[in-house]
């Protein structure tokens, strides 16, 4: 059995660095680099994107709203043409780097706030995909379970992987509980286990209330930007590997998809 573990990279800028990076390009097999919007700059990218090389990961654009201030996590509402524009353009942005370091950006992750609207938002998840699609038909789209963007990739006939968070809690409903609500955000390592092992016993997103939603995953996300983050990720990853799994790229799961 294979299964991806992802993480959100070079999530810092100029001076400030986010996360730990290096101890993370460790143990995940799929980054998602963040492409200048909410986080990351061309030196910042370069950098990231050289230690993914060093380490076999495979690489994702990680666009977002532009919200330096708020980390994009905080909701915009912008004129699709405008929205088409800037996702185009970061995805470009991290792929010119990419090429240079002899990477292929290979799958596109939205970020934050704009991800969680086009969870439950069709017509800006179908936004996203067709921008997808128009700048290379054979890009993973990497989206949440459940969710309107990943029915958008499948639709325009993009290949999909359905992730699942390992440090964030689920509503009832399927979407993640918001940030601000108390434990939304799990800080624990053994909780992320806990909540990932869960979910694949079960098959399916497991609620905050013990709710268990039914679906296919194929990628294990954890967050970069949180305490923990490298310490989740190696735990979680062991957990998996102990009970049979294969930490496998997103390119090299590419026939799991729907």
């Amino acid at each position: 059995m294979k299964i991806n573990l992802n993480a959100d990279l070079g999530e810092g800028f100029g001076t400030y660095r986010i996360g730990n990076d290096k101890m993370l390009l460790k143990v995940i097999s799929s980054a998602n680099v963040a492409s200048g919007f909410h986080a990351g700059d061309p030196w910042v990218m370069t950098e990231t994107l050289s230690m993914a090389r060093e380490h076999g990961v495979s690489i994702g654009a990680h666009p977002s709203f532009p919200d330096l201030q708020g980390f994009g996590r905080r909701v915009m509402h912008i004129l699709p043409r405008e929205l088409k524009a800037m996702i185009l353009y970061q995805i470009g942005a991290l792929a010119g780097i990419a090429r240079v370091e002899g990477l292929k950006v290979s799958h596109v992750k939205p970020h934050g706030a704009l991800n969680n609207m086009a969870c439950e938002d069709a017509s800006i998840a179908q936004l996203i995909a067709e921008v997808i699609r128009d700048y290379d038909r054979d890009m993973i789209l990497l989206a949440p379970a459940l969710s309107e963007l990943a029915k958008a990739g499948n639709a325009v006939d993009l290949p999909v992987a359905l992730e699942v968070f390992a440090d964030r809690a689920y509503t009832d409903t399927g979407h993640l509980v918001p940030r601000n609500q108390t434990g939304a955000v799990l800080q624990d390592p053994q909780d992320c286990v806990t909540n990932v092992i869960r979910m694949v016993e079960q098959g399916g997103i497991v609620s905050i209330n013990g709710t268990c939603l039914p679906t296919q995953f194929h990628s294990i996300c954890v967050h970069g930007d949180n305490k923990q983050a490298a310490d989740s990720a190696a735990m979680v990853r062991q957990s998996l590997e102990t009970i049979g799994f294969k930490i496998a790229t997103l390119p090299d799961l590419c026939s799991q998809f729907a």
